[in-house]
């Protein structure tokens, strides 16, 4: 401590002198003091924390802010500078009041790291942790770790890291960290065993515990010669038990392990036991690569040693590396029949990948046999024993390949199918070596009636109660006796198909055909017949349109009764979807060999069976069969019923040739009424190809009145359809599309001018000259409209609509007179023509 003469007393420090005296053991008034030498020299200020400290030693403030400035006064000094002992001498009689501080501590513990002092700062640090409890350690330790690793005495950093892992143990990964960064795998590898099997611990870094082994594996498998602790090969297997999703890698470390240890044969038996252990395509890949580059990599070396080209080691090496690159197809093989040892297709692939290998592939089949379970088989277990006997059959085996079948026709298949299969296949063997007889004999046999009948589909009887049933049996059996058998016998066979009701529509037609071909016409008409009442719509449809064709090709007219009926009783419940076809097959019938009526009346039903879409076309029929047989005016009421049948669309279609008909007929009104009623379901915004015929009608056929009355209706019908919900996009499409002229435009004799825009023109010309020409009051009475007053002045009289079209009754106001009857034109309001006065061509 300074002595009292060192003390220097300023006049502006008696004021706190004077407080300090009166009250000493004031923090305040002493840190009042400090501030007020804050800015004096640095033995003054220290001075004046020394005299607080002896009268508050226990001042945590004071000790502080004393430590503080007394590290900042040393601050770029040389460490060898007595004012950092005199620092540190500070620091130390502060801990003997603050020990129990741990800023001051670790303030007191940077500031000795600094300094460099290595052996000073560690007894500190343990000092530190031996003055501060437990629970405040977690303060300490980083900053004692971070000291030890910074210098190279590893023991030291060891042992300080143990006793550090005795209370934190999950720093245990930077424990391994760091013995791996000074090259004390043994440690590492011990200690990262214990964290592996230790099945509490949470990694920091959110490592798994299979990465932690993968860690674990890479370790002691790379730096075999530097861990002598730990049984590699022990700890590798038993991560291939517990780990089975990533044995690939594991394989590869053990092999890698021994490798490294020089060990190259012990390696590859590791490979190769690896190879044969697998389960899945991955990890057989990472092995095999990580396989053939280890046969490759021991290849280069030994050519690099040595120099002779004829090394016999050399020469084995590369059999052996070409060996494994020949084997890995069938390698893989195993792995996915190992994966799945039940999958039918993978044992055929093993038995091509033989190849020429006769007695391997035997044994694979036999193998396959008796591998694969029934329930459990993938694939179709038949292919496996046909593929066994075609094998024998290839080599000339015939009689083994049928005992092969005949082992094949006892298995308990899932499906009946797989059975009927096999007998298929047996047969078409001996069709190729031309032993017809025995085909067909097999079929026999397999169609025979087993003692124990039972349905196709009962899962609980075995296939071989129930393939009697096979449709493919029957098919192949009916073709063999079809092609090498009599008739009577395979009139048998498919009679016998028809029995058991497992026949197709197309069995039932080859029966037919086939009793055709032999001149029995009426036992195929019967065959027809059974398999009509056998089938229901829409499968029977084939079988009648063939029974029908086949029954008019062979009695045309003779039997036209019969043959009604057939039609009738066809005709019976078949669905729109297939009458078409049936109703045209009835009326070319009736056409060819009955009465005209009936074949119109057949159309007339026709038109009201089919489908919505086939009626448009149906109609067409029936007005063009009508017009030939009964002339076209007799077209009027299909046309008439077409129209109310069919949809607007094609109704207007079928309006537009009723119409052009009437026109050729010189049914001039009649058309005109034709045309003005599908006006009503044509919107002149998306049909103007109609309102151009009717207009094209009335240039030609019709006058000024026809006119008015067109675009009346015309108006009407745009009107009908602007109250719809599209009224505003169909005002704007109009806006778009309308187009403004005058007269002056409609030059008669005016290449491209329209002779419609010229009577409109001429009607909105006669308009405006009957209005200049209108009869003044004085010379006559007007006529006005019932509920209005008489109009005395010149101007035509105003009604409530102006829209309105004003049309006189001539019968109630023709004068009693007729000698001075006076005949005047009556104005034709512009409403009339909807604006063609001064939009000529507005109807274009």
């Amino acid at each position: 401590m300074p002595m009292s003469s060192d003390i220097v007393i300023e006049d502006e420090d008696l004021l706190y002198e004077e407080e300090i005296l009166r009250n000493p053991y004031s923090v305040k008034s002493w840190l009042r003091y400090i501030e007020h030498k804050e800015n004096s020299p640095y033995k003054q200020l220290n001075l004046v924390y020394e005299r607080a400290l002896r009268e508050l030693p226990g001042s945590y403030k004071l000790w502080y802010n004393y430590l503080r400035i007394r590290r900042s006064q040393v601050k770029g000094k040389c460490p060898n500078d007595p004012e950092f002992e005199d620092a540190n001498n500070a620091h130390e009689r502060a801990l003997v009041f603050m020990h129990k501080m741990p800023r001051i501590w670790i303030d007191y513990c940077k500031f000795l790291v600094e300094q460099k002092k290595i052996t000073r700062t560690r007894r500190t640090f343990d000092r530190c942790l031996e003055a501060l409890p437990v629970t405040q350690h977690d303060r300490i330790w980083p900053l004692y770790i971070d000291f030890v690793r910074k210098y190279p005495v590893h023991e030291t950093a060891i042992r300080v890291f143990r006793r550090m892992l005795k209370l934190m143990p999950e720093e245990s990964e930077e424990f391994v960290d760091y013995l791996k960064s000074i090259d004390h795998y043994d440690e590492a590898a011990t200690k990262l065993a214990e964290i592996v099997n230790d099945e509490s611990f949470a990694s920091k870094h959110g490592k798994t515990t299979h990465l932690l082994w993968h860690e674990l594996c890479e370790l002691i498998s790379k730096n075999p010669d530097k861990v002598h602790s730990l049984k590699v090969e022990a700890i590798i297997r038993g991560g291939l038990k517990r780990f089975t999703d990533q044995l690939g890698q594991l394989w590869c470390s053990l092999a890698d392990y021994y490798i490294r240890s020089g060990l190259f044969e012990r390696a590859r038996e590791i490979y190769e036991e690896a190879i044969e252990t697998v389960t899945t395509v991955r990890d057989f890949t990472q092995i095999f690569d990580a396989y053939a580059q280890f046969e490759e990599s021991v290849i280069t070396s030994k050519m690099e040693e040595t120099e002779d080209e004829d090394d016999v080691d050399i020469e084995l090496r590369l059999a052996r590396f070409e060996d494994l690159i020949t084997r890995r197809p069938l390698l893989l093989n195993s792995v996915l029949l190992r994966q799945n040892p039940h999958n039918v297709n993978e044992w055929l692939k093993r038995v091509e990948l033989y190849k020429e290998d006769l007695v391997k592939i035997i044994d694979t089949y036999t193998e396959a046999i008796q591998t694969i379970e029934i329930p459990k088989s993938v694939g179709k277990i038949h292919t496996l024993w046909v593929s066994f006997a075609k094998f024998y059959e290839d080599h000339d085996q015939t009689d083994d390949a049928r005992t092969i079948f005949e082992k094949a026709i006892l298995v308990s298949y899932k499906a009946v199918d797989d059975l009927a299969s096999v007998w298929c296949e047996w047969a078409e063997m001996e069709l190729r070596h031309d032993n017809c007889d025995g085909a067909i004999t097999l079929l026999k046999r397999a169609t025979a009636m087993p003692p124990k009948r039972a349905g196709y589909f009962d899962h609980n009887e075995p296939v071989q109660s129930r393939v009697y049933r096979s449709l493919k049996l029957w098919s192949m059996y009916a073709d063999l006796e079809e092609s090498f058998g009599t008739f009577h016998t395979c009139k048998a066979v498919y009679d016998r198909i028809l029995d058991l009701r497992i026949a197709t529509p197309q069995i039932v037609i080859n029966y037919g055909m086939f009793l055709e071909d032999n001149n029995y016409f009426e036992e195929a008409f019967k065959a027809y017949e059974r398999g009509v009442a056998m089938f229901k719509w829409p499968n029977v449809f084939d079988i009648w349109n063939t029974y029908l064709t086949k029954f008019i090709a062979r009695y045309g007219g003779k039997k036209l009764e019969r043959a009604r009926d057939l039609f009738e009783q066809a005709l019976e419940g078949c669905p729109p979807k297939f009458a078409k076809n049936l109703y045209l097959l009835y009326a070319k019938l009736e056409e060819e060999h009955g009465l005209a009526r009936h074949a119109m009346a057949v159309y007339d039903r026709a038109t009201k069976s089919v489908l919505p879409e086939e009626k448009y076309d149906m109609f067409n029929i029936y007005i063009k069969r009508a017009a030939e047989v009964y002339g076209v005016t007799h077209t009027r009421a299909i046309y008439q019923q077409a129209i109310e049948t069919l949809e607007d669309q094609q109704a207007k279609d079928v309006c537009l040739r009723f119409a052009d008909l009437e026109q050729k007929l010189g049914e001039i009104d009649r058309a005109r009424a034709i045309y003005a009623f599908c006006s009503q379901m044509c919107d002149p915004r998306t049909t103007a190809d109609f309102w151009q015929t009717w207009k094209m009608f009335e240039v030609k056929h019709g006058n000024e009145d026809t006119v008015r009355e067109m675009l009346r209706i015309k108006r009407s019908v745009q009107a009908t359809y602007n109250t719809q919900v599209n009224f505003m996009s169909a005002q704007m499409l109009a806006a778009a599309s309308n187009t403004t002229g005058t007269a002056s435009d409609l030059v008669p004799g005016d290449a491209g001018v329209d002779e419609m825009k010229l009577l409109e023109a001429k009607a909105a010309q006669a308009a405006s000259s009957q209005k200049q020409e209108q009869v003044q009051p004085n010379k006559g009475i007007l006529f006005v409209r019932s509920d209005k007053p008489p109009q005395t002045s010149a101007q035509p009289t105003a009604t409530d609509n102006p829209d309105e079209i004003d049309l006189d009754d001539d019968e109630e106001e023709m004068p009693a007179s007729k000698e001075n009857l006076e005949i005047r034109k009556r104005v034709v309001p512009d409403q009339v023509f909807g604006g063609i006065k001064k939009d000529s061509d507005d109807e274009d």
